[in-house]
């Protein structure tokens, strides 16, 4: 089910959903979805000496967290995005999803037209600050105030209930964007023993 404006007011004030701060609820609550803003914290992403960053899951590989900077602005700061240059950020606001809810998130369409573009699902039960990555795909820096609302979320209501905090998830309860954690994926073991069977095709 699709959640609508009164939908998502319900479950503001009967603290189901709970996204603080909440700067202004008229000016980010539409009539199908809710307004979120660019948080403080940013990764970005470096061209380093390293010929490629490594996601295999070899223990000897360097951590991925050294192909990224760290830095922070204030709230009304302006942050530049450099064309094709990956950024990992995260919401100003602090968000705890119900049980039976999940969010789908994009760019507002404002900012999809300067060169952005994200589309993610966050899963029902999440709490913390929604880490996001995005990429300037345009051919000119974007300069971006902290805090503005960059992203738009819906909302969609699931038939039954899923026990998020009880699951082992890799991204969960964060309030600062993380670098991927794509080598720690269980499948690299079975992908690796299977060099030596499958196979040679022609």
């Amino acid at each position: 089910m699709y959640l609508t404006k009164s939908a998502i007011e319900k479950l503001l004030d009967n603290k189901q959903l709970i996204i603080r701060p909440l700067l202004d609820k008229q000016t980010q609550l539409g009539e199908v979805s809710l307004d979120l803003r660019l948080g403080q914290d940013f990764l970005v992403s470096y061209l380093g000496r390293d010929v490629s960053i490594d996601a295999t899951g070899e223990t000897r590989n360097r951590p991925l967290h050294i192909f990224f900077d760290e830095t922070r602005r204030i709230v009304g700061e302006a942050f530049v995005f450099h064309p094709n240059q990956v950024v990992l950020c995260s919401t100003l606001e602090y968000i705890r999803l119900p049980d039976n809810v999940f969010m789908s998130l994009t760019t507002r369409s404002s900012y999809s037209r300067l060169g952005f573009s994200l589309s993610t699902v966050v899963q029902p039960g999440y709490c913390g600050c929604i880490s996001i990555e995005l990429t300037n795909t345009g051919n000119v820096p974007v300069k971006v105030l902290v805090g503005a609302r960059l992203l738009q979320a819906r909302f969609f209501k699931m038939e039954s209930s899923t026990k998020y905090l009880n699951t082992d998830r890799k991204y969960l309860c964060q309030v600062r964007p993380q670098v991927s954690k794509a080598p720690e994926d269980t499948e690299f073991k079975i992908l690796k023993s299977l060099v030596n069977t499958t196979p040679n095709l022609p």
